[in-house]
């Protein structure tokens, strides 16, 4: 789940009032997209025994096509603002929509190639659709952002809850046991959109380019530095979550459906914290404290999961929810807490998105690597461990109530 530099869209670039039934399409259109934006990993994970067993996918083939889209979050997400730039941003989110629509339901198929440049397919749309999405909601609601920025961040989720929730479902009562009908089903949602989204995208004026003031390099401030691995460990951890822990789940003995169930409640719950966590980390003196809570209540929760009793799981499950919630939202607070000024926040947040996600992406590949190694997800615990105690160091630096200095001329 992730943020953008509000100036991808400038002020300037304000579309005329519209009426009060364009901006009520324009706002669900704009919702209904974030809706979209994580089905595609979701969906994955919960049937990843069955794609593994019809195709012969070794494990760390499995860790592969579970990263390659969140890979894909990372590289595609740079030349995002550029392209708005170009094009328009509503004509971009169109496109990103489209590939989303079209990876997902080439994952119908059923052939293992197709299947991993499909998800690359989906995972570019998604990359994109992350960048402009909230640079929208800005531009468009600039007096009810808050609560569009709530809807959004529900949508999201509730985007990834259902996915994970409702996948073995519709396998088993609807497709009668085709995985790749049930993956490519996920479509719909997109397709649907995409019918609303096309008339307002290709009737929206083009965009253009626009000066902006160039903010400095920030890869040589360490505080940036923290700001960027806080924000790439904590989505490693979400990710390994989003990715895993149905798996884990299943592993250990729960149905497919209750595993699903169980990720889906975790993914849910995040809602809670996303929408408290901001105003909380404003108000406080620093976020040192909180940063550190986070990273704790997600390692608790994540290790209990695999290695706790399996009658407390949906309190691990909530727990985790509320964890990974709070770290997603913080880690979105201190790109603008620890900025000075709008372009110094576009560089950070460009820096912390781009170099963060690819880092994220180690994680659901390590995890599967090492399942794969010691033929149990048990090993995984190390890695979250390890992952952990970054997160923590890196959140304490992060925390301070410092600003990060560009540097002019690099």
């Amino acid at each position: 789940m992730s943020e953008s530099p509000s100036s991808v869209l400038s002020p300037s670039q304000s579309a005329p009032a519209r009426s009060s039934a364009r901006q009520w399409l324009l706002g669900l259109s704009l919702v209904l997209i974030a809706f979209n934006l994580r089905p595609v990993f979701g969906s994955l994970s919960v049937l990843l025994p069955e794609v593994m067993q019809a195709t012969g996918l070794s494990p760390a083939g499995a860790s592969l096509l579970t990263t390659l889209p969140l890979l894909c979050l990372g590289l595609f997400a740079v030349p995002a603002p550029a392209l708005a730039r170009r094009f328009g941003a509503e004509r971009v989110l169109l496109g990103a929509l489209l590939l989303i629509c079209v990876g997902t339901l080439l994952r119908g198929t059923g052939h293992l190639p197709v299947l991993f440049a499909s998800s690359a397919l989906a995972g570019a749309g998604i990359a994109v659709g992350n960048v402009l999405l909230p640079g929208l909601v800005k531009r468009d609601f600039p007096t009810r952002a808050a609560m569009m920025t709530g809807l959004y961040t529900l949508a999201v989720c509730a985007g990834a809850s259902s996915s994970t929730a409702f996948t073995v479902p519709l396998e088993r009562h609807v497709f009668h046991g085709s995985w790749a009908l049930t993956l490519a089903a996920w479509a719909l949602p997109a397709a649907l959109v995409l019918v609303l989204w096309a008339p307002q995208a290709l009737a929206a004026a083009s965009t253009r380019g626009t000066v902006h003031v160039r903010a400095g390099s920030l890869w040589h401030d360490k505080l940036a530095w923290q700001i960027t691995l806080f924000m790439g460990l904590q989505s490693a951890l979400a990710y390994i979550a989003l990715g895993w822990l149905a798996p884990i789940l299943r592993e250990r003995g729960l149905d497919g459906a209750m595993a699903g169930y169980v990720a889906g409640v975790s993914i849910l719950v995040q809602l809670v914290t996303c929408l408290v966590m901001p105003s909380l980390a404003a108000r406080c003196r620093d976020q040192r404290a909180l940063a550190v809570g986070v990273a704790v209540i997600t390692l608790v929760s994540m290790l209990a999961l695999i290695f706790a009793p399996l009658g407390g799981r949906w309190f691990w499950a909530v727990l985790l929810g509320l964890g990974q919630g709070g770290s997603f939202a913080l880690a979105l607070s201190l790109i603008v807490l620890r900025s000075p000024d709008a372009p110094v926040t576009a560089q950070l947040s460009a820096m912390a998105q781009g170099v963060g996600y690819i880092l994220a992406a180690t994680g659901p590949l390590l995890a599967g690597l090492l399942r794969g190694w010691t033929g149990s997800f048990r090993s995984s615990a190390v890695l979250l461990v390890a992952y952990s105690l970054v997160l923590i160091w890196a959140g304490w630096g992060a925390g301070r109530k410092l600003l990060v200095q560009p540097r002019h001329g690099a």
